[in-house]
């Protein structure tokens, strides 16, 4: 194992304070910093570069994680960030979690600006649109990594992309892809749609059916889906933005889908027809 701090880190210590206060909204805006907890979500951070800058600057890791997680201590080294070895009671009280694993990482914000999102042409795109529960927007943000979006957006009545919770749904996919925040619905709609991407709104009374859209092959080309609150959905004027309103059909005798179902259904419907013959490699493609 690499050689880290050579004694505990006290719970006294500033920068064990520094690491907590990051569990509040305010603080980790102030200094652009969050929390990344458990081995795969640590391990992720200490291998990305944001603008060549490496997005781990901090970790703290008990002697018994240090030892059992000895390949990612090693890459925080090389990452250059600061490795301390920290008590369990240290930990628990710097991590947001109800059991930690012994790893908690203070990263760099890596959010990317909506524009950059727009000059990589995408193909396919999540919006998240008054997404407000923590857990499902990390979730959709892990789905859409799974099924190969080049981007998330947030906008600007959304969840925090980097509330605690947020993070540990998205299973280190925060760490794989772009995700622009704070964005006007209205802006993402009007640039999407400017690069050349179909938008989509996807509410359970939409007139348009997406097994009816796949049967008439018109989904293939560059597409960016429009997903709304948990609880109420998409409102009528965001609805009203987009270019088609599609539903998910119920075969069954379920009431809705959640959240993330609806929208891991959306994105790989769009992912195969993408990739099928005669789907839209991107948008300089027909």
């Amino acid at each position: 194992m690499p050689p880290v701090s050579p004694e505990l880190i006290s719970s006294r210590s500033g920068r064990v304070a520094a690491a907590r206060r990051l569990g509040k909204r305010n603080f980790r805006g102030k200094d652009r910093l969050f929390l990344a907890e458990g081995p795969q979500a640590v391990r992720e951070a200490a291998g990305h570069r944001g603008d060549g800058t490496p997005t781990l600057v901090e970790l703290f890791a008990t002697v018994e994680a240090a030892e059992r997680y000895a390949d990612i201590v090693g890459a925080a080294h090389e990452a250059g960030a600061r490795v301390h070895l920290a008590s369990e009671d240290v930990i628990a009280d710097i991590s947001t979690t109800v059991t930690p694993q012994g790893l908690v990482g203070v990263c760099r914000f890596l959010d990317t600006p909506f524009e950059d999102v727009l000059a990589a042409r995408p193909r396919l795109v999540a919006v998240l649109a008054h997404v407000r529960d923590p857990g499902n927007a990390g979730t959709v943000l892990r789905c859409a990594d799974a099924a190969g979006a080049e981007a998330v957006v947030l906008t600007d009545a959304s969840v925090d992309l980097y509330n605690p919770k947020a993070v540990r749904a998205s299973v280190g996919s925060l760490f794989h892809l772009p995700v622009a925040v704070g964005v006007p619905v209205e802006r993402a709609v009007e640039g999407l749609r400017a690069a050349g991407v179909r938008v989509l709104a996807a509410d359970g009374a939409g007139d348009r059916d997406l097994d009816e859209e796949l049967d008439k092959g018109t989904m293939g080309g560059p597409t960016a889906w429009v997903f709304g609150n948990e609880a109420w959905g998409l409102p009528e004027e965001t609805r009203a933005l987009a270019d088609a309103v599609v539903r998910v059909p119920i075969h069954g005798k379920a009431e809705s889908l959640n959240l993330a179902t609806a929208a891991a259904v959306c994105l790989y419907a769009s992912a195969r027809a993408q990739r099928a013959s005669g789907g839209c490699r991107s948008v300089t493609q027909s």
